[in-house]
């Protein structure tokens, strides 16, 4: 059966069961009031809240390219159709300023915003609904002590009938989980605060779990990777393509700085998640690192002994950082061999990486590398992608590289 068939019949299953929520669940609207004054929150629960928004990449989603922090605008594509993150800031007409602390927390533990609307779940809603009280008191005290902006949201442009909100109380009935998150008592305490922050605020599953066709997570395949804004987001169990295993003080190194000298730099949105949780508490970067490295468990090296030859296109474009032996080796550039990107699966986020680089922070240290959509052609590309896996990776060869690269460039405009 076509996917597309399928598609169909399953959103018009899912139609047929909203129209009936929606008569069992009708949401109201939650007064507005006055915004508070920002003094009236305490410095301590600011703080608090500002790491948990660190943790949970609240200023990336909603903050537009060149745009103000938190005023959203930022566009997000799903297969549904185009996704606009709305303004977080207490501005009482654009924002949440009119929110009470009990309006925002329907948003976060039932995805209903203030006005009794249902919310798409691309804000990952299924995630927070499972934080604490507290911190969800923090993360209110935290964004209504930002600067007001004043910024409409662009109007989503999703497909019919998906595009009627109120449908949404059946996605709800079918894969929404509430309730808070309880610890394992089988993992240490440390283990067990990096498991509650990846699950609730972290929210690491939306972009590292497979989604079924209805964008919700496969529970059963938690962490066994995904995608995320054209790359894939590798598995953080088991079945993760590093080549070398994670420990708890690399996977911590690469949290908060987004660069492990025996694994690599983090890019495309990874870059983004880094970047958050530099500034995030130490302890709870390794916190989550913990968790991740108990879930990928004690996997042993691959080792490679493919013999490295030379290559046009790799010795113009790629030699003088990367290759064996070169002065930026020496000097701490990453081995390509450690990296995900040419042990993953699939070539999708080398593809990426050659076309769109590591862009440069602006008074920041951190990995740079520039992109070369401009300079090499797509044949260009694919070959350099299969001389990689071919000459670094652990794995066999990809195949139709080409068509994806052009698919790349067709989804990024590179």
């Amino acid at each position: 059966m076509r996917l597309g068939l399928v598609v169909s019949i399953v959103v018009g299953g899912i139609a047929a069961i909203g129209v009936t929520c929606v008569a069992l669940t009708w949401e109201t609207s939650i007064p507005p009031v006055t915004p508070a004054a920002a003094a009236s929150f305490g410095a301590d629960l600011v703080a608090r809240g500002a790491a948990l928004a660190a943790i949970g990449d609240c200023a990336v989603c909603h903050t537009a390219k060149s745009g103000r922090p938190y005023a959203g605008g930022r566009p997000l594509s799903t297969p549904f159709g185009v996704i606009y993150a709305t303004n977080i800031t207490p501005d009482a007409e654009t924002g949440i300023g009119a929110w009470s602390e009990q309006a925002f927390r329907r948003s976060i533990r039932e995805g209903v915003d203030r006005d009794g609307r249902y919310l798409y779940p691309a804000f990952p809603y299924p995630h927070f609904t499972h934080a604490t009280d507290q911190d969800i008191e923090a993360l209110y005290a935290f964004l209504m002590t930002r600067a007001p902006v004043s910024a409409k949201t662009p109007p989503t442009a999703i497909v019919f009938p998906l595009n009627i909100r109120s449908l949404l109380a059946g996605w709800n009935l079918l894969f929404l989980r509430t309730g808070e998150w309880r610890p394992n008592t089988f993992r240490s305490a440390e283990e067990n605060r990096g498991a509650y922050l990846v699950e609730t605020v972290g929210h690491c599953g939306a972009c590292h779990t497979p989604l079924n066709v209805l964008g919700a997570e496969e529970q059963s395949r938690a962490f066994h990777g995904g995608e995320a804004e054209g790359w894939d987001a590798p598995a953080l169990q088991a079945a993760s393509p590093a080549r070398a295993p994670w420990t708890v003080e690399s996977l911590t190194d690469y949290l908060h700085s987004g660069f492990a000298p025996g694994h690599g730099a983090a890019a495309g949105p990874m870059r983004e998640v880094t970047d958050e949780l530099s500034r995030a508490p130490a302890e709870d970067v390794r916190a989550i690192a913990a968790y991740f490295v108990s879930l990928m468990g004690g996997s042993t090296a691959k080792p490679t002994t493919r013999a490295i030859e030379q290559d046009a296109v790799f010795d113009g474009a790629c030699a003088g950082c990367h290759a064996p032996g070169s002065a930026s080796r020496q000097l701490g550039a990453p081995s390509l061999a450690a990296g995900a990107a040419v042990n993953a699966p699939s070539p999708r986020d080398a593809i990426q990486t050659i076309l769109k680089g590591i862009p440069w922070r602006e008074g920041r240290a951190g990995p740079f590398m520039p992109g070369f959509a401009a300079e090499l052609s797509d044949p260009q590309v694919a070959h350099l992608v299969e001389y990689l896996r071919a000459s670094f990776g652990n794995g066999p060869a990809w195949t139709d590289v080409e068509k994806q690269v052009r698919r790349a460039r067709d989804e990024g405009g590179s």
